[in-house]
């Protein structure tokens, strides 16, 4: 086997296995930067040995046992000058059945869930977070997500390297937090999955108005997350996942240029995601506990996804569920989100005033949004040439190539009104 074929075989045991073998070596040695790097030495070694001697029938319990062999080398080197890694290393022997112990069916899901809670530590910043569940996660390398992010290689290291000493600085344990913890803790790991998700589906910058690949990976993290804690606020973070990526084949046309939601051909949303988001949704109502933030989002875009038409929709609702989810989340765009919805329920004036309520607090500035808006309703109400400058101001604040065609379209579409 050449070298190629090795790393495209290492790669692909990494995607799918890395979070259980980081985690099955954290478990193991107690210390998760210390298995992280275990688990990269390991994948090192399978790069070269591969190469030469072909795919192991067990890839992961490969990778599994050199990390673990390369632990216990590090034990019986630190022994002599570290009493914690004295008792680790005592009667070690590389040829006891350690594999299966550390992959022992009873402890993977705590060992990934584990992982997520640490990868997503509140002692962590956002984008620390978000590197390093995509990392050691999601199993993707670090040039992998510096491209998802339009970061340079350095900085997204950088972000790692810090992650990795804040958490041994704080001496966080790798463990599934106590139960009482759980909840305060769930909502940092929601957020991280979510604004992957976010960033693949509404890309900030960059030439492509959606990262597909970026939101798949936060929907896998999703449903693993919805297996290991199946709580209502995670059953419904995974409804608005799949709702949303339902409408992800019809926002392009064939020429790759963005489709707006009233525009799209609804026949080619995907049915099987609308059908696992509505189940998913339907069992975090089924709990009876009332829905979170991500419940209502996913409420929003279950009318959307059963209805016909843009105006076959239920807009009174989604004014309704927009105004609950404002006094649950506040938040400036959840409230221009709100302003859409009256103005599809009720007529643009309704929504422009709300839209003019925002610009004129201040919020989201700096932010093409309001503008994008503004332009669409005051186009609506005939006010072509306020339109065009409100447009115009939107195009000078995006830094989205595809969403910054799709503006200019609309501008040259008002040239002659």
């Amino acid at each position: 086997m050449g070298s190629n074929e090795a790393r495209a075989a290492v790669e692909a045991v990494w995607r799918s296995e890395s979070a259980r073998i980081v985690g099955a070596l954290a478990r193991y040695s107690g210390d998760f930067t210390f298995a992280e790097d275990l688990a990269q030495e390991a994948v090192a070694e399978a790069l070269v040995s591969w190469s030469v001697n072909g795919v192991p029938a067990e890839p992961a319990g490969w990778l599994l046992t050199a990390g673990r062999r390369r632990a216990i080398d590090s034990f019986r080197r630190r022994s002599a000058r570290d009493e914690k890694y004295a008792l680790l290393a005592r009667d070690l022997s590389e040829e006891e059945p350690g594999v299966d112990t550390l992959f022992n069916p009873d402890s993977i899901d705590d060992d990934v869930l584990a992982l997520m809670f640490i990868s997503c530590h509140p002692v962590l910043s956002k984008e620390s977070r978000i590197a390093l569940t995509l990392r050691v996660v999601g199993g993707m390398g670090t040039e992998e997500i510096a491209k998802a992010f339009l970061a340079p290689v350095p900085t997204i290291q950088a972000r790692i390297t810090r992650a990795k000493k804040t958490l041994a600085a704080a001496h966080i344990p790798f463990a599934v937090p106590e139960t009482d913890e759980i909840a305060e803790r769930l909502g940092s790991v929601l957020q991280v999955v979510y604004l992957i998700f976010t960033e693949g589906s509404f890309a900030t910058t960059g030439d492509s108005w959606m990262r597909t690949e970026l939101a798949s990976e936060a929907r896998r993290l999703a449903r693993v997350l919805v297996r290991l804690a199946p709580e209502p606020e995670v059953f419904s973070m995974l409804a608005l996942m799949e709702l949303t990526a339902a409408r992800f084949p019809a926002r392009l046309d064939s020429a790759g240029k963005p489709v707006l939601l009233e525009d799209q051909d609804r026949r080619r949303w995907d049915q099987s995601a609308i059908r696992r988001g509505r189940a998913a949704l339907s069992t975090a109502v089924g709990a009876g506990r009332g829905l979170g933030a991500y419940g209502l989002q996913a409420s929003i875009a279950e009318c959307h996804a059963v209805a016909r038409s843009a105006a076959d929709t239920d807009w009174q609702r989604i004014v309704i569920l927009y105004e609950a989810l404002g006094r649950l989340a506040p938040s400036p765009v959840i409230e221009l989100n709100r302003a859409v919805a009256v103005a599809m329920a009720t007529g643009p004036t309704a929504g422009l005033q709300l839209v003019d309520a925002l610009a004129n607090r201040g919020d989201l500035h700096g932010s093409h949004l309001v503008p994008t808006v503004r332009g669409e309703l005051l186009t609506r109400l005939g006010r072509f040439g306020e339109a065009k400058g409100a447009l115009a101001e939107a195009l000078a604040l995006c830094s989205n190539a595809a969403e910054r065609t799709a503006l200019e379209r609309k501008i040259a579409d008002l040239a002659g009104k």
